[in-house]
C-alpha cells in the first residue's frame, strides 16, 4: 500500500481523506504538478516548481510549504513508497469551505496531497509503435495555459478518442492545433524544421517541450513557434508529442492518415534519446 502525503502527515492511501467541501472537489478549484522519476529521482523539478510557483500566482492561492519543504516531501514519498520509475503527482486546492462561489477568506489552509505512482517511461511500447491520434474541437476554457484540475474535457476527448481506437486527441481552435489533451503537440516539416505552438493562454507551457526546444536549439535544427493545421500535420514528414511522463512520442496517424510513412521517424526518435539523455544526466 503507497504511502501519501496529505496536509503535513504522511499517511497510508487507505486513511487519506478530505473533506467533501474541498474546493478542489466542489469547484476544480485546485492547480497540480507531475514530475517524472527515473531511477528513483526526480527530472527537471527546478522547472516544475517554478511551473508551480506560476500557477499558484495565477489562481491567488498560497502555498505554505517553500520549496526545499517540497523537495524533501517528493523524496521522502519516493523512497517510502521504493518508486524506481514514474511520477509524483502534487494537488493544492484552496482548501475547505462551506460551498461558496466567493473566495474562503484570507489566510485559510489550502489542501495540499501528494502520492507517487508507477509507470513505465524509457520503455514505453507507446514510444515504439507511435500514438493514432484523433482531431477534435478545443472547448476548453480561456486559461488552458494553467495547471488546473479542471480536466473534464480532456477527458471527454481522451474517452472519445478510444472509442475510434485510437490514442489520444488534438485539440483544434479557430483551425489551427492547440496541444494534445495532455501534451504539447509538435510536427516535423520535409525540410527538418521542428515546429509547435507559440505560448499563449490556449496551452500549457510544458516542461519537456520547453527542455525539447533548447535540445532542438543547441543541435542546431530549426525551431519554428507557429500556428499549423491538422490538415499541415496529416502532410508533415513527422509527428510527436511531449509531456512529462511520456517525454516524447511520435504520431504515425491523425485521423487515419498515416503521417510519413506511418512509423515512428528518425528525427523524432533521435529527439526522443536527446530528451532521455538529458532527463538522466538532470535527475536529481
Amino acid at each position: 500500500m503507497r504511502s501519501l502525503y496529505l496536509n503535513g502527515a504522511f499517511v497510508p492511501e487507505d486513511e487519506a481523506k478530505i473533506s467533501v467541501f474541498d474546493r478542489g472537489f466542489m469547484f476544480a478549484d485546485a492547480i497540480y504538478e507531475v514530475t517524472a522519476v527515473l531511477h528513483g529521482k526526480l527530472v527537471d523539478f527546478d522547472l516544475h516548481l517554478a511551473r508551480l510557483a506560476r500557477s499558484l500566482a495565477e489562481m491567488a492561492l498560497v502555498l505554505p510549504l517553500d520549496n526545499a519543504q517540497l523537495l524533501a516531501i517528493h523524496r521522502e514519498l519516493i523512497e517510502r513508497n521504493a518508486l524506481h520509475e514514474g511520477l509524483v503527482y502534487l494537488q493544492v486546492s484552496r482548501g475547505t469551505e462551506d460551498r461558496n462561489f466567493l473566495y474562503p477568506p484570507a489566510g485559510s489552509p489550502p489542501t495540499v496531497v501528494l502520492y507517487t505512482q508507477a509507470k513505465v517511461v524509457l520503455e514505453s511500447p507507446l514510444a515504439k509503435r507511435g500514438m493514432n491520434i484523433i482531431g477534435l474541437p478545443d472547448l476548453r476554457w480561456g486559461r488552458s495555459d494553467i495547471k488546473t484540475t479542471q480536466l473534464l474535457y480532456a477527458c471527454m476527448a481522451k474517452e472519445q478518442a478510444k472509442a475510434q481506437g485510437a490514442d489520444d486527441a488534438w485539440l483544434v481552435k479557430d483551425g489551427f492545433v492547440t496541444e494534445g489533451t495532455s501534451n504539447n503537440a509538435f510536427i516535423i516539416t520535409h525540410d527538418g524544421g521542428v515546429v509547435t505552438r507559440e505560448l499563449s493562454n490556449a496551452l500549457l507551457p510544458g516542461i519537456t517541450r520547453g527542455a525539447l526546444i533548447a535540445l532542438v536549439k543547441e543541435h542546431d535544427l530549426r525551431l519554428e513557434e507557429r500556428a499549423y493545421t491538422l490538415e499541415e500535420a496529416q502532410n508533415a514528414a513527422e509527428a510527436f508529442i511531449t509531456s512529462s511522463t511520456s517525454f516524447v512520442y511520435p504520431v504515425v496517424t491523425i485521423d487515419g492518415h498515416a503521417v510519413g510513412d506511418g512509423k515512428p521517424g528518425v528525427l523524432t526518435q533521435r529527439l526522443r534519446q536527446l530528451y532521455i539523455d538529458h532527463a538522466l544526466a538532470v535527475i536529481a
